[in-house]
């Protein structure tokens, strides 16, 4: 066989597999080359740009219907959102969150904290808590039991020891009732008509010896001298009733009385009239001045000072630290018990909140068409090389098969 010869059945395998192979790799690439559009005389070349990026806006639409449809449904939206939301997740996630916001308040944002928080407790003391002891103060039972506690429990338990008789027998006799006082309530109450009515009675139930007194001298006589020093000799007069007061040890006699004096040592009717009382005035006062005292009482508080040390209390605090994994479970299961029941009517309303499909509109529309066929390319780049080579492959079958019929004419 010549030279001739053999090219002539040789060339159509050879050609056919460079134009199928050539050809389908041309093809690809005008899939996304050119990436402009190329212009002449004013008109348009055809084929530019290519077929991709001259319907990239169709093919962002026809990307997001894809995955919206088929990919990212509600369904699968659901499923996701509760592998996202595991209670193990959420916990460690609410657990992260708090230990961040404690971080926060500790840090430089100490400062702001202490005033939030002493603004919330001067709004609950001096607002919140006037009002709400108005509202309470209204019923009967108000603070029923806890008042009968503490007057069970402290004041009928209540009795002075010795040394605070003592003090209180002294404040008595120094301050409340002096000799002063005591000249002062005799003259007071020697008066004219008192003197008459103690003389007569003197008088009419008197026997004996006694009686032979009361008629012969009676106590008029005595009563009015009495008065009249009293008045007339003050000093003198003081210092005898002091020296009464030491010789018949009224100090003694009133601190004795004072250390026996007891709640319980009196009728049981008597005790819960007490009580009842007690009651009565605390409700009483509660509803007349309670919330002004607790008003002033909060407008008397440094409360950002009280914030600082409760921060601080906080921030040191082993229980507030222990205390945040349980917090942070007790939350995370609230939370599944609600994503449980509502998660899908949630996911419904928040694929058009986060508009997700709009999200890969603009994603492939912003895109450049280099970028876009370089990602492509490296999704289905050995796809695309098969497609190349098949066609290498098919030019070569059908040159075969032209050859083949060569040879057979």
């Amino acid at each position: 066989m010549d030279l001739y010869t053999f090219w002539l059945f040789a060339a159509p395998p050879i050609v056919g597999g460079i134009i199928g192979y050539f050809t389908n790799d041309i093809a690809i690439k005008m899939l996304f080359r050119p990436y402009r559009a190329y212009y002449i005389a004013g008109r348009r070349l055809p084929f530019t740009p290519g077929l991709i990026p001259s319907n990239q806006e169709r093919l962002a639409q026809r990307i997001s219907d894809a995955i919206m449809g088929s990919l990212l449904t509600p369904e699968e939206l659901q499923n996701l959102a509760r592998k996202l939301l595991q209670t193990e997740r959420m916990q460690a996630a609410i657990h992260w969150l708090l230990q961040l916001t404690l971080e926060q308040i500790q840090g430089r944002n100490q400062d702001k904290a202490i005033k939030i928080i002493a603004d919330i407790l001067r709004d609950l003391l001096g607002q919140s808590l006037p009002r709400l002891l108005k509202v309470m103060a209204r019923r009967e039972d108000f603070l029923e039991q806890q008042l009968n506690q503490i007057f069970d429990q402290v004041i009928l338990e209540l009795r002075l020891n010795e040394q605070q008789a003592e003090q209180l027998a002294d404040w008595l006799l120094e301050v409340v009732i002096p000799p002063d006082v005591i000249r002062q309530a005799i003259v007071d109450f020697l008066t004219d008509r008192n003197i008459r009515i103690i003389d007569e009675g003197f008088r009419e139930k008197t026997t004996g010896t006694y009686w032979v007194v009361a008629n012969l001298f009676g106590v008029r006589n005595a009563l009015t001298r009495l008065r009249t020093y009293c008045l007339d000799e003050r000093e003198a007069s003081n210092a005898r009733v002091l020296e009464l007061v030491d010789t018949l040890g009224m100090r003694d006699r009133l601190k004795e009385l004072l250390q026996n004096l007891s709640l319980q040592n009196l009728p049981v009717s008597t005790v819960r009239q007490l009580r009842k009382t007690m009651r009565d005035t605390v409700r009483s006062y509660a509803q007349a001045k309670g919330s002004d005292l607790i008003k002033d009482l909060s407008a008397s508080i440094d409360w950002e000072n009280v914030a600082s040390l409760v921060l601080n209390r906080l921030r040191n605090s082993e229980v507030f630290s222990s205390s945040l994994d349980p917090v942070s479970r007790e939350i995370a299961l609230v939370l599944e018990r609600y994503l449980e029941r509502d998660l899908e009517k949630i996911v419904v309303q928040v694929i058009p909140i986060l508009g997700i499909d709009q999200v890969i509109i603009n994603r492939v529309k912003a895109t450049p068409a280099r970028d876009l066929e370089i990602a492509i390319q490296g999704i289905v780049k050995s796809e695309l090389q098969a497609i190349v080579n098949l066609g290498g492959i098919l030019g070569v079958v059908i040159g075969l098969l032209q050859s083949i019929s060569l040879l057979w004419r």
